[in-house]
């Protein structure tokens, strides 16, 4: 089967660009020129190069046309879950405590919250063969009236802790990654005897009117874990 006129201009644009032929900056042939080019519509033209414009290989200015955009050549996406990572996997976990509490003032800030909102904390251990890895802290928005299943959320993900209250594909998700020195409460519960920094990893979703849902914060032993980023 032929394949439509707009893929074929969305095709012949981006392997000039991935080639180098065209590069960052350079200007398209207009509308008109592509339409005589390829013997079709305006309307299937910009198609092709809406495509294009999605993707990331160009963008317009209006009034002068389409150019190639500049690659983010620092941008990576990476895959994250706090049960499975490139060189293991948690197989045990141990729920520590599940408190209804008042917040901090760095949670009262960070979800956006009243002071005397409350917020269930959820308090767990990692283990990989007998071992444990990571000290895991959850805060969830407290809803008044709907019960907490301890046997739900003791192996389950953030995003699944609140995928009762919004789908996954609506959750905007913020990552960030960073090291630090443990408390002596947590190199207890890690069996940690000396000040190795740890791999901490915070979590924030948001739901789709950008408001946060809750945060999740990880602390790893650097021994049992691995992440990789990738380019899109």
């Amino acid at each position: 089967m032929k394949n439509p006129v707009y893929a074929k201009i969305v095709e012949d644009i981006r392997n000039k660009v991935n080639s180098g032929e065209l590069k960052a900056g350079d200007d398209l042939p207009s509308e008109t020129t592509l339409c005589k080019e390829y013997d079709t519509s305006r309307m299937t033209v910009r198609k092709g190069l809406s495509i294009l414009s999605n993707e990331g290989y160009i963008y317009s200015v209006p009034g002068k046309g389409y150019f190639v955009e500049k690659p983010q050549y620092n941008k990576y996406t990476i895959y994250y879950d706090e049960m499975h990572n490139l060189i293991n996997n948690v197989d045990n976990t141990k729920l520590l405590a599940v408190d209804i509490t008042k917040p901090s003032e760095r949670l009262v800030n960070s979800l956006q919250i009243h002071k005397n909102k409350k917020v269930v904390m959820i308090r767990r251990l990692f283990y990989t063969e007998g071992e444990p890895m990571a000290y895991d802290i959850k805060y969830l928005l407290y809803q008044k009236g709907i019960p907490i299943v301890e046997a739900e959320i003791k192996e389950a993900t953030l995003p699944e802790m609140i995928s009762k209250n919004i789908s996954l594909f609506a959750m905007k998700k913020e990552i960030m990654i960073h090291a630090k020195i443990p408390q002596e409460k947590t190199k207890k519960l890690l069996n940690i005897s000396d000040d190795l920094a740890l791999l901490v990893v915070e979590q924030k979703l948001y739901d789709n009117n950008n408001k946060p849902m809750g945060i999740g914060i990880t602390y790893f032993r650097g021994d049992y874990i691995k992440l990789q980023g990738v380019s899109q």
